[in-house]
């Protein structure tokens, strides 16, 4: 105790700094290493503008008792571990109303997402930089230049899947970094997994290596990435050839499925022949009608599938906006942003060919359509 005593005594006697000294006297049941801990001093921030410079002689998770309610800049403190970040404490846009739409969404986005999914509403939204979105897309990508890993939820395990890939540049496409360089891997993998025709297997369907050229070609596999390349000016020597089958299976649709329309849509929007593809689209839009594939009057009957008008045109610009009414697109508005949970998410829907869904998969599926039915509304001019 003699030995504690001199030190405290020693310390006391220091003179005045620019730190200040915290000696605390210690317990009956401190020991002596935990004394000379609590003797040392407080730390001191030589950096306003960075918490990494620090005037301290031990490491400031070694300081007993010291927790500053704010760092430098008045900037908050990392909550305790197992606790959610005050997500209200970053602003949304001056536009949006606190229990608006928009709000509502992001705090499901950020309670519920994967990291890929957050910083794309971060993007979307919130003005967020595409490189952490492609960075999040990379833990993905496998070495065939495939992408895999549930990427779509629905699909799970590792392996490269068209259904995957198509999403990865469904992603690519969506933050302007669906290049030649990015999409050249991408391509490489899709034409490992093609028929000779240049289609891609259907939904659900596992392929390795050749295993493809033996299973027939998809429409609605292939149609979304034919269309993204093209709308992304990347050329390929298998695009050619997939062009030419997307081409011909929708100029020769009969009785079409509705996810082989919204697929045949992406693909017309952006296909490399205008006036073909808008003689298609016109053609498409009266099958869509006559073979009752939307639900024109929501609240109604008379359809034969859950599909709304605003499911085939995705944006004003599209060419499926053409096959509706101002007053069928706004209906079809006003029930998609009414289909919003009272958590603020929307619900998931389950493509064909793919599983049921597991509880983990449920909620990825439905945090990418809560970004996409948002996208939706503010490409209309219907987000609050």
């Amino acid at each position: 105790m003699t030995e504690q005593t001199t030190c405290q005594t020693s310390l006391a006697s220091q003179p005045a700094s620019s730190a200040s000294w915290t000696v605390r006297p210690p317990s009956s049941d401190m020991t002596w290493s935990r004394a000379k801990v609590s003797a040392y001093p407080a730390p001191k921030y030589s950096d306003m503008r960075s918490q990494k410079t620090v005037n301290r002689m031990l490491p400031v998770s070694r300081l007993r008792g010291w927790r500053p309610a704010t760092g430098p800049a008045g900037l908050r403190r990392a909550p305790t571990v197992g606790a959610m970040a005050d997500i209200a404490a970053v602003p949304l846009t001056p536009a949006s109303p606190p229990r608006g739409t928009l709000a509502r969404a992001e705090r499901f986005v950020w309670l519920t997402a994967r990291v890929l999914e957050q910083r794309l509403f971060a993007h979307h939204f919130r003005d967020g930089a595409a490189v952490p979105v492609e960075t999040a897309l990379e833990a993905y990508r496998n070495d065939d230049g495939g992408y895999g890993h549930a990427l779509e939820p629905a699909l799970r395990g590792p392996a490269s899947l068209p259904a995957h890939t198509a999403r990865a540049l469904h992603v690519l496409d969506a933050v302007g970094r669906c290049d030649a360089r990015r999409a050249e891997g991408v391509c490489r993998y899709l034409t490992s997994v093609s028929t000779a025709e240049g289609a891609l297997p259907a939904v659900g369907t596992h392929v390795n290596g050749g295993g493809a050229a033996r299973l027939p070609g998809s429409l609605a596999a292939t149609a979304p990435a034919v269309g993204l390349l093209h709308r992304n000016e990347v050329w390929h020597p298998w695009l050619f050839r997939a062009t030419d089958f997307c081409r011909q299976a929708v100029e020769s649709l009969d009785a079409a499925r509705p996810g082989d329309v919204k697929a045949a849509v992406v693909f017309l929007d952006h296909a490399p022949d205008r006036v073909r593809a808008e003689a298609a689209a016109e053609r498409l839009g009266r099958l869509v009608r006559r073979e009752r594939l939307v639900a024109l009057d929501p609240d109604g009957s008379g359809h034969a599938s859950g599909e709304l008008p605003h499911d085939y045109a995705r944006t004003p610009g599209s060419l499926a906006r053409a096959w509706f009414t101002d007053a069928e697109v706004q209906r079809s508005l006003d029930a998609l942003a009414a289909a919003q949970r009272d958590d603020g998410g929307w619900p998931a829907r389950r493509f064909p060919g793919a599983p049921e869904f597991t509880p983990g998969a449920l909620l990825e599926t439905r945090s990418i359509a809560t970004i996409e039915a948002l996208r939706t509304l503010a490409a209309y001019g219907r987000l609050v």
